[in-house]
């Protein structure tokens, strides 16, 4: 199974190059990194309110207290192991580093993703379901 902090540096690398695309396998797994064609961002340095613009959308981040749990990887944000099971981290929960505060479907598969450090959940900053970028704050924790 290749690593999540190498899948980051592999990311890393392709989003500061003028690669296209990498790929990744070891005896189990391939992994296939693409940017995407004709897209454009544009992020602003943070400020009392940053609008962050992407083609697919347009979301406003408020600042708030407190560290954030960002994306490692690009995928699909879930918030409990199946539909009818309770959140990981609703707000207000306490949890310690290595806690699965959620699920991130990448590739068809489900990487369940830690907290790296112990602290209380104020805010969940992504829906259930929404496609989350690399990197993206998912949730606030003090």
């Amino acid at each position: 199974m290749i690593n999540i902090a190498v899948l980051k540096e592999y990311i890393k690398v392709l989003e500061e190059s003028n690669l296209s695309t990498i790929e990744i396998s070891d005896d189990t797994d391939k992994i296939r990194l693409e940017k995407p064609k004709n897209v454009t961002t544009q992020i602003a340095e943070p400020a009392a309110d940053t609008t962050v613009y992407s083609p697919a959308a347009s979301v406003s981040v408020q600042p708030t207290p407190g560290k954030s749990i960002n994306a490692p990887i690009v995928g699909v944000f879930y918030v409990a192991p199946s539909p009818d099971a309770e959140p990981y981290a609703p707000v207000g929960k306490r949890v310690k580093k290595g806690d699965i505060v959620c699920i991130i479907e990448a590739m068809k598969c489900m990487n369940e993703i830690q907290a790296e450090e112990d602290g209380e959940i104020t805010e969940v900053l992504a829906n259930n379901g929404d496609l989350v970028e690399y990197n993206q704050p998912l949730f606030r924790i003090k």
